[in-house]
C-alpha cells in the first residue's frame, strides 16, 4: 500500500513539474476544432488561415509565450470572440489548470455555456472524452462549471462578486469589459476582483480581454489597450507592396452607391477591390505602434474592415455608414462595433448664444406640431420648486413646451399642491387638442429628502410623479435604475446616472441643420424663453481627469452656479425612458402617434395653461386652479 501511494505522489510531482506543452493554440485548433452549425456559419473543422489575423493573438495565449495578459479591442465578424473559445478548449485538452471565465452578467454566462461552450465540447472529440455530456447527471458538468482532468472551467458574471472570488484561477477570459457594470455588487471593478483570483500562479497566468470599445475615457478595453504596445495588424498592396494598417478613412465609394466600394493604398492611391482580402489578410503582419507600459502585456486592435471575403463586405460597412447618417446613436454604433474604435463624447458646452439666436417662433405653453408625447423634469431647491415640461417625438427630437417656477418653501404643503396642479392640467397644442404630461421625475437630492418624500407619499400620484436621485456615474445600458422603496415602505425611488443623459443632451444640442430641414433628435427652443435659463442648459462640461493610479475617467463640471434647466431636462429626458421610448423603439412611437392624432377636444371645465397677464405676475400672485385628479395608482 505504502508503494501505491509513494506512486500516487509521484505521479502528482511529475505532473506538476512537467514543461508545458510546446504545442501553440492555433495549431491545436487546427488540429482539432470543429465548428457546428450552432456555433458558425461555416460549419466544419476550424481553419486559422480563414482568419490569419487571429494566429499571433492565439498563440500569445499558448504556455510558452512570454505574455501574461493579451488584449484585443475588435469590431464586429472578425471571430475574435473563438481566439477564446479556442484557448479554452486547448485549456481543457493540452494544459489542464482552474479557468475562469467572466461575461457582463450572470444571464449572460448561462447564455455563453448552452451556446458556445457546449457546442465546443460535443462538437470536438478530443473534448468529449474530457467533460462529461451537459445531459448527464455527472456533477462535472453543470451549467457555469465544468470540470475536467487537472482543472476546472468555471463561468460567471461580472454583476456577481460571489462568481468573482470563487476560486484561484490560472487562466482568465474577460469577454465584453466594456458591458461589465462598475462595479461587481458593490464590492469594486470586477475586472480587479477577477485579476486578483489569479496572483497565486505568478507568471504562470494567462489573461485575456476581449471587448468591443465604447466612450473614450470611460472605456476599460481602451485603457488596457493603451498600456500595450498597441498593434495594428498590416497588409501589403497588391499593387505597390506597400504595407499599411486599414483605416476606415481610406475606403471610398460614390454616394449612395455603397457597392462601388474600394480601399484606396495609402501610397499608390490604386484601389483595392474586395476579391484582394484572402490574399491581403494571408500576407498581413502585426507591427506594434507603441512600447508597452507593461512588459509581459500585448494589444492587439481589428476593425471589420479585416473580416474576411465572405464576411462583412466593404460595401456592406460603406451601407451601414450611409444608414448611420442623421443619428448620432447610430454613428456611435457603427464606430464601436464596425471600426473597434471609442466614441469621443463632445462634452464642451455649446455657446448659449448660438442656442439663443436660434430660438424659434413658437409659443410657451403650446404643444407644437408633430409633438407626440410630454414628460415634465422636477428640480427642487430650498426656495421654489422649477417645473419644465418637454415635449417628444420620434427620433428624440424636442420642444420646450414651459418653463414652470413655483415660489415657496418645498417643505410646505401648498407649493406641492401648485406642482400637482400643473403637473395635471390639459396643454394645448396648435390644433386646439389638449395633451396631459404623461410622467414627471421629481429630484429628491436637495437639503431636505425628507420633506421631498413626505410631500410626494401624501400628493400619491405614482402613475404620474416618479421620485429620483441623481447619481454622477455613467450607465449607458440602465441609465435608469430602480425602483427602491424608502419613506415608511410607500415611496419607490428610482437613480438616474445624470452623465449619460447631459451627454445625450449635449450631442443634440450640438446638431447642426441640414438645410431646411431639422434632424432627428433636434432640441427646439421657444422665442419665448429667456436668456437666463439657456445659459442653465449648458451650464456643466465634461472634463477629463486621472484618479490616483494615473486612469483617466469623465465627469461633469459647473461653468456656472445655477444649472436648474439641465438637471430639469435631464430628468424630463428619463421619464421617456422610464415610458419605454428606448426599449420599446419604433412600437413606442406608433402607438403615440396614433394617440396623439386622435386626442378629443379638452372638457370646458378642464384647466389651462397660464396666460400671458397670469405670466407677468409674481408666481405667489397667480390663482390656484381647479385641475381634474387623474385616479391614484396604488
Amino acid at each position: 500500500m505504502q508503494i501505491a501511494d509513494e506512486d500516487w505522489l509521484a505521479g502528482i510531482l511529475r505532473d506538476a513539474l512537467a514543461p508545458d506543452p510546446e504545442l501553440a493554440v492555433s495549431e491545436w485548433a487546427d488540429a482539432h476544432r470543429v465548428l457546428g452549425l450552432r456555433a458558425s456559419s461555416e460549419a466544419g473543422p476550424w481553419r486559422t488561415a480563414r482568419t490569419p489575423y487571429l494566429r499571433e493573438i492565439m498563440d500569445a495565449l499558448s504556455p510558452s509565450h512570454p505574455a501574461q495578459k493579451v488584449v484585443l479591442m475588435k469590431g464586429a465578424q472578425v471571430g475574435g470572440t473563438e481566439c477564446g473559445n479556442n484557448w479554452i478548449g486547448y485549456v481543457i485538452h493540452h494544459a489542464p489548470g482552474p479557468f475562469l471565465a467572466v461575461q457582463p452578467t450572470t444571464e449572460l454566462a448561462k447564455r455563453f455555456s448552452r451556446q458556445r461552450i457546449d457546442p465546443l465540447i460535443e462538437e470536438t472529440a478530443a473534448l468529449r472524452e474530457r467533460v462529461a455530456p451537459a445531459r448527464s447527471r455527472d456533477a462535472g458538468n453543470r451549467q457555469l462549471e465544468k470540470e475536467f482532468p487537472g482543472g476546472t472551467l468555471v463561468m460567471t458574471g461580472a454583476n456577481s462578486a460571489v462568481g468573482l472570488r470563487s476560486m484561484p484561477a490560472r487562466y482568465l477570459f474577460l469577454d465584453e469589459v466594456d458591458a461589465y457594470p462598475p462595479s461587481a455588487d458593490d464590492e469594486g471593478d470586477p475586472v480587479a476582483l477577477a485579476v486578483a483570483r489569479t496572483r497565486t500562479f505568478a507568471w504562470r497566468r494567462k489573461i485575456l480581454i476581449v471587448s468591443t470599445p465604447t466612450v473614450a475615457g470611460r472605456s476599460r478595453i481602451e485603457r488596457e489597450f493603451l498600456l500595450t504596445d498597441r498593434r495594428r495588424h498590416h497588409v501589403p498592396c497588391p499593387h505597390c507592396g506597400h504595407r499599411q494598417a486599414l483605416r476606415f478613412e481610406r475606403l471610398r465609394w460614390e454616394r449612395g452607391a455603397p457597392e462601388s466600394a474600394a480601399y484606396l493604398c495609402e501610397t499608390c492611391e490604386r484601389p483595392i477591390e474586395e476579391r484582394h482580402k484572402d490574399a491581403l489578410l494571408a500576407a498581413g503582419t502585426w507591427v506594434p505602434e507603441a512600447i508597452s507600459a507593461d512588459p509581459r502585456a500585448v494589444g492587439f486592435h481589428l476593425s471589420a474592415l479585416y473580416s474576411p471575403y465572405g464576411w462583412l463586405s466593404w460595401a456592406e460597412i460603406a451601407r451601414q455608414w450611409e444608414e448611420a447618417q442623421g443619428s448620432i446613436e447610430a454613428i456611435r454604433a457603427f464606430r464601436n462595433t464596425v471600426l473597434g474604435e471609442t466614441w469621443q463624447e463632445r462634452g464642451d458646452a455649446p455657446d448659449w448664444q448660438r442656442l439663443i439666436e436660434r430660438r424659434e417662433p413658437y409659443p410657451l405653453g403650446i404643444v407644437p406640431e408633430g409633438a407626440v408625447v410630454l414628460t415634465a423634469g422636477v428640480d427642487v431647491q430650498d426656495d421654489r420648486i422649477e417645473c419644465d415640461v418637454w415635449a417628444w417625438a420620434r427620433g428624440f427630437t424636442s420642444w420646450l413646451v414651459d418653463h414652470v417656477v413655483l415660489a415657496g418653501n418645498p417643505r410646505d404643503a401648498e407649493v406641492w399642491d401648485r406642482l400637482a396642479a400643473v403637473l395635471e392640467r390639459d396643454w394645448p397644442d396648435e390644433h386646439d387638442r389638449h395633451r396631459r404630461i404623461a410622467l414627471a421625475c421629481v429630484d429628491t437630492g436637495g437639503r431636505d429628502t425628507t420633506a421631498v418624500y413626505r410631500h410626494l407619499v401624501r400628493l400619491r400620484r405614482p402613475g404620474l410623479i416618479v421620485p429620483t436621485k441623481g447619481v454622477d456615474g455613467w450607465n449607458r445600458t440602465e441609465p435608469v435604475r430602480g425602483p427602491t422603496k424608502v419613506f415608511n415602505g410607500l415611496l419607490r425611488l428610482w437613480t438616474v446616472a445624470t452623465a449619460t443623459w447631459k451627454a445625450e443632451l449635449y450631442r443634440r444640442l450640438w446638431l447642426a441643420r441640414d438645410g431646411d430641414g431639422f434632424p432627428d433628435g433636434w432640441v427646439h427652443l421657444p422665442a419665448g424663453i429667456d436668456a437666463e435659463w439657456v445659459r442653465q442648459l449648458v451650464a456643466e462640461e465634461l472634463r477629463t481627469v486621472r484618479d490616483r493610479r494615473g486612469f483617466a475617467r469623465q465627469e461633469w463640471a459647473k461653468l456656472r452656479e445655477r444649472n436648474e434647466a439641465l438637471d430639469s431636462a435631464v430628468l424630463a429626458r428619463a421619464a421617456l425612458w422610464l415610458l419605454g421610448a428606448d426599449a420599446r423603439g419604433h412600437r413606442f412611437w406608433d402607438v403615440h402617434e396614433a394617440r396623439a392624432a386622435s386626442t378629443a377636444d379638452r372638457p370646458a371645465d378642464a384647466p389651462t395653461p397660464p396666460t400671458p397677464a397670469e405670466r407677468a405676475q409674481p408666481q405667489a400672485a397667480r390663482p390656484m386652479r381647479r385641475v381634474i385628479l387623474s385616479p391614484w395608482m396604488s
